[in-house]
C-alpha cells in the first residue's frame, strides 16, 4: 500500500474523541456544497488537519466565503451553514 507524502497530520482527533483524516473532507472537486461538507473544511482547518490556504486552494474558495463559514459555525453551530438558514443567521 502507497501512501501519499503529504504536510502535516493524516488525522486528528477532535474535542468529543473522534478521528478525522484526510478521507473525511469532502473531495477537490465538489460543486454542491451542503452545511455538512463546509462543516468537515471548517473543523479540518480548526484543528489542524489542513490550513486555511491549502483548503481555500483545494476547494476553490474564496477567504471571505471560508470566514463566513468560520462565523457561522463559531457563532451559531454548524446548523447556520444550511442555506435555508442564512436568512435567519445573517448580520445585517
Amino acid at each position: 500500500m502507497y501512501l501519499k507524502k503529504v504536510d502535516g497530520p493524516r488525522a486528528v482527533t477532535l474535542p468529543d474523541g473522534s478521528v478525522m483524516t484526510r478521507a473525511d473532507l469532502p473531495p477537490p472537486d465538489t460543486r454542491r456544497w451542503v452545511a455538512s461538507r463546509k462543516a468537515k473544511v471548517v473543523r479540518g482547518v480548526l484543528y489542524g488537519l489542513i490550513t486555511q490556504s491549502e483548503a481555500l486552494k483545494q476547494y476553490g474558495l474564496s477567504e471571505e466565503e471560508f470566514r463566513e463559514w468560520l462565523v457561522a459555525v463559531s457563532e451559531h453551530g454548524e446548523q447556520a451553514l444550511k442555506a435555508t438558514m442564512l436568512k435567519k443567521y445573517r448580520q445585517l
